[in-house]
């Protein structure tokens, strides 16, 4: 059972269709991606915890797939007091939901590198957290997705706004930021870390190949892999995941995909988020892996075989965005953005309804190196036009 059904939700159900499971997408509105590749689907809110309860209880699913971060985690838990299969633990789900609960583990409990931070529940503790920040700093809610409701504050005089934006776009039911020290990275990076039974069933972890991108409004615009790094900047990173993964473990085996982000500057990793589920930058990973993100995650959770060691070719993807609502749209130049290159493929993700920045889609290339394949994924992307017809 899939609780959230979005355009990883979908590919995810490929996948896993693809090795003869049975998907139950869950989401709020009818019509969601997942949906319509699923065997079957339930309209409800996540944050519902009396309806999930009844969908668990309805279809007694193998295994609960969260792939959102907005869920009523309690009931997880007590699902899987109750032995259903919570991927990868209630643990988890708990922990990620809010970036409050996972940034204390990383930081105070495991002793990973972050950045200074504090939390704030009103404009007067914005306001001290910022001054224990220190400016420039970055203000996000503990709970949204795709960057929503994510600025950079200059000065005191831009904080009011940056509260006011973090509130309106919060996803849960708590009024509460991390406010955290500004990071001037060289760049930053996607980990994708799978915890998978291993050979003899004693647990393993593969890494694949470091996830570069680029982010607008706190959004993912583009990413490509392999992102360069150091040999030594890459081992510490692979280390602080391996930790933060196990950590997450709880009662159950673990067993998933892990999208962990670091900045790095120089040789210094710094651990900034953790998705216990496949990655939006991951997308990437449908170009130049033979395995995406989604078929490792489908066979972490089902007990098959993953590979020890993981190699990308050169890839890179590039996002499709809307830039107005509408309910009766269509899309135009897709076969111009598979003419790019031998190598360009497009994924439309089947929303029903656009808005400004929504993500519609992704163009996905190859090339002889990162650049290369960058620079084909956004002239696909480009190449590719929403019709509005409304």
């Amino acid at each position: 059972m899939l609780l959230g059904s979005g355009e990883l939700g979908r590919e995810f159900a490929i996948s896993a269709k693809r090795l003869g499971a049975k998907v139950i997408a869950c989401d709020a509105y009818a019509g969601a991606p997942a949906m319509q590749v699923a065997d079957a689907c339930e309209v409800f809110s996540m944050l519902d915890g009396e309806a999930l309860r009844a969908a668990v209880l309805k279809h007694k699913p193998d295994h609960v797939v969260p792939e959102i971060e907005a869920i009523r985690t309690e009931v997880l838990a007590d699902l899987e007091a109750e032995g259903f299969n919570v991927i990868p633990s209630a643990r988890a789900a708990q922990l990620t939901m809010n970036r409050d609960a996972i940034r204390d583990l990383a930081a105070c409990e495991l002793g990973l590198v972050t950045s200074r931070y504090r939390y704030a529940e009103s404009f007067e503790e914005v306001q001290a957290a910022a001054d224990y920040a220190g400016f420039p700093c970055v203000m996000k809610p503990v709970m949204s997705s795709s960057g929503k409701g994510q600025s950079k504050v200059d000065s005191a005089a831009d904080l009011e706004a940056a509260w006011n934006y973090a509130c309106d776009n919060m996803r849960g039911d708590r009024a509460r930021v991390i406010v955290e020290q500004f990071i001037d990275f060289d760049y930053e990076i996607t980990l994708l870390t799978v915890r998978h039974a291993g050979l003899n069933g004693a647990g393993g972890i593969t890494f694949c190949p470091p996830i570069g991108h680029r982010q607008e409004r706190g959004d993912y615009q583009e990413s490509w892999q392999p992102a360069a790094m150091s040999a030594s900047a890459l081992a510490d990173a692979q280390a602080m995941a391996a930790k933060v993964v196990t950590a997450l473990q709880g009662e159950g085996k673990g067993w998933g995909l892990f999208g962990v982000e670091f900045f790095v500057k120089g040789d210094l990793v710094i651990f900034s988020e953790l998705s216990p589920r496949p990655h939006d930058t991951g997308m990437v990973t449908s170009a130049g892996q033979v395995l995406s993100e989604f078929d490792l995650h489908a066979r972490a959770i089902l007990g098959l075989p993953v590979p020890l060691a993981i190699i990308a070719a050169p890839s890179a993807s590039a996002v499709i965005l809307a830039d107005r609502e509408s309910a009766d749209f269509t899309f135009e130049g897709v076969a111009d953005a598979m003419a790019v290159d031998p190598s360009a493929d497009v994924r439309i993700f089947g929303k029903p309804t656009t808005r400004p920045y929504r993500r519609m889609g992704v163009a996905l290339s190859c090339g002889a190196d990162t650049d290369e394949a960058r620079a084909l994924a956004r002239q696909a992307a480009d190449r590719i036009r929403i019709i509005y017809r409304d």
